[in-house]
């Protein structure tokens, strides 16, 4: 395990270590304005909870889910180190992470502008992909065997997350059909801010890891030290919590209106349906290690909720550019990913 003060002594060393962790930690800020932002959207968007008080649980609970499943599972970061390989040497390996990360933000920032939710854990993937197919000349850099767990975290994601928030936001109505309308409402509003905090807490341990895992790397490559079977200590969990509650914090309301507000129309009921599916969804990959997309997998689930009552509740309009930007997430970052890794190791 990699101490504090031989982080501080390895970035002294290694002044290009430090432009490295800055980009990873830039990463980790605008997943946490764009991302996290998803699991306190159908809340908000119900109004059963203020802007400024969801902000603040999801900054708590981001917090609490990457801390606390880190000393469950490491399942997801090991995935997300084995995925890719730079090769041995140390320098060109780290330009590959820099080139990477700079394309992550890049992607990511012009995605939070224009208010759309895309993946920043696909982007960093993809972005990671592409910059080690550049350093390794070829699919050597990729192993395929953890990188189809990519493949199977979609279809999961997309299709427990939509199918389960269907028959959740069905099966409410017929379990309550006795129940006082009102009274109940007011029962759902107050479970639907506790499904919202489930789900944010899972967030922070599905993409606190992806990102964790990414900075961990960093450290090592700097040190020409393989990530395999790598402890993670509490100070870079610290960083990397802080880093997305801030961005969280900062850029956190464009997402949120764009996902709880323009995308769909749910009810109290709906949302509550929406975040427990969404959560359920994320804690069964986080456990089996699949890298998942926190957005992919809570706008599925808010579809499927809100498509159980009335089809044309849901904005499909939105959800089309939604899908579209997830769509050309992959080729882009990688693309991305790849040449800016061939530029740096020209020019650095």
């Amino acid at each position: 395990m990699v101490s504090f003060p031989q982080f501080v002594a390895a970035v002294q060393t290694n002044p290009f270590l430090a432009l490295v962790m800055v980009l990873v930690i830039g990463t980790i800020f605008v997943n946490g304005a764009t991302d996290a932002a998803n699991a306190i959207a159908e809340p908000v968007g119900t109004r059963a909870i203020g802007v400024n008080q969801a902000i603040v649980m999801s900054v708590v609970c981001n917090f609490v889910g990457l801390v606390g499943m880190t000393l469950i599972s490491t399942a997801v970061a090991n995935t997300m180190s084995g995925m890719v390989d730079f090769g041995g040497d140390a320098h060109a390996a780290l330009i590959a992470l820099a080139a990477a990360t700079v394309g992550i933000v890049t992607w990511a920032s012009i995605a939070w502008v224009f208010g759309i939710p895309t993946s920043e854990s696909h982007a960093l993937i993809a972005g990671l992909t592409g910059a080690a197919l550049a350093v390794q000349g070829g699919f050597g850099g990729v192993n395929m065997g953890e990188w189809v767990k990519v493949v199977y975290g979609l279809v999961l994601s997309t299709v427990l997350g939509y199918g389960a928030g269907w028959v959740i936001a069905k099966a409410i109505p017929i379990i309550f059909r006795q129940a006082d309308r009102r009274r109940m409402n007011s029962i759902f509003k107050k479970w639907q801010v506790v499904g919202a905090a489930g789900m944010a807490t899972m967030h922070g341990a599905q993409d606190g890891q992806k990102f964790m895992s990414t900075a961990m790397m960093a450290v090592l490559l700097s040190q020409g030290v393989s990530i395999d079977g790598a402890q993670f200590p509490l100070w870079i969990e610290i960083i990397c919590a802080a880093a997305m509650a801030i961005g969280t914090a900062i850029g956190g309301k464009r997402i949120i209106k764009k996902v709880g507000i323009e995308m769909v129309s749910l009810e109290q009921y709906q949302g509550f349906a929406a975040s427990v599916s969404a959560t359920a969804s994320l804690l069964i990959a986080t456990l089996t290690g699949l890298p998942v997309s926190t957005t992919h997998t809570s706008t599925a689930a808010m579809m499927g909720a809100g498509a159980a009552k009335n089809a044309r509740s849901v904005n499909w309009g939105v959800a089309k550019e939604m899908v579209l930007a997830w769509v050309f997430t992959f080729p882009g970052c990688g693309l991305i990913g790849y040449l800016l890794t061939k530029l740096f190791l020209v020019v650095f």
